[in-house]
């Protein structure tokens, strides 16, 4: 039975800013798995400069570049604290991609250096690595506490990204490099807030995921014909792990 009792609000956080990677599709994929069970979505998008609506249900916040990035953090406002933050409190569940989960930390770092204030919804911090970026095919085994298979992802970040004890990972990496703070992790999760550094866009290849971030706010879900998509996924994933490892991966 559904948790909301109209239509539900999907915010798409700054896709001016942070849209670099094709990431404003997980919003478009939310919604479209709301109306094939019979739900009534509304999608809103909020560009920089725009008001950030504290009464949305779902929110998400795609990747970008440092300057944007920073950009994006500083119109949050401070860390716990202003719309997005009262949404949280109040039950919304958030999906944040890349320079958005960073977004969500306690700071970054930015291109000059400087260190910058996040929302404080997720604990943890991101630096700036000191090797190569981390790009390419990534496969996660999530969090048994999640109940979801194995995703499938494309990274391409510089960031090294350490949790504290408040957060949990979204799940180890079995291909890739995730948060690259040598804990074999990616993402991060705690309570209805989740952020990895999978772009894709994520809910793309990845359903199973966006009906978890969908039952956290409506509920239960009635199962939908995901059959192509998942054939998909076996090509995506096979493709990642090599030959000698394809009896290893859960479509």
């Amino acid at each position: 039975m559904s948790t909301v009792d109209s239509a539900v609000g999907i915010a798409l956080l700054f896709p001016d800013l942070l849209g670099t990677y094709g990431d404003s599709g997980n919003a478009t994929i939310l919604a479209e798995r709301l109306r094939w069970r019979g739900f009534e979505a509304t999608p809103v998008t909020v560009r920089s400069g725009d008001a950030v609506p504290a009464g949305c249900d779902v929110y998400v916040v795609g990747g970008g570049e440092d300057l944007p990035q920073a950009l994006a953090a500083r119109q949050l406002g401070p860390p716990r604290t202003g719309p997005l933050c009262e949404a949280v409190d109040r039950g919304a569940a958030v999906l944040a991609v890349c320079a958005g989960l960073q977004v969500l930390g306690e700071s970054f770092v930015g291109g000059d250096g400087v260190r910058v204030d996040g929302a404080g919804l997720l604990d943890l911090t991101t630096e700036r690595g000191r090797g190569p970026r981390s790009v390419g095919e990534v496969v996660v085994d999530p969090v048994p506490a999640l109940g979801l298979p194995a995703l499938t992802g494309y990274e391409n970040h510089g960031g090294v990204t350490v949790l504290g004890p408040g957060t949990s990972p979204l799940g180890h990496v079995r291909r890739g490099v995730g948060n690259g703070d040598g804990s074999g992790t990616d993402g991060a999760w705690s309570g209805r807030v989740l952020g990895t550094y999978l772009h894709g866009p994520v809910l793309a290849r990845n359903p199973a995921l966006a009906d978890l971030v969908l039952g956290w706010v409506v509920g239960d879900l009635a199962p939908v014909d995901d059959a192509e998509v998942l054939e998909l996924r076996g090509e995506r994933l096979h493709a990642a792990l090599g030959p000698r490892r394809r009896g290893r991966w859960r479509p």
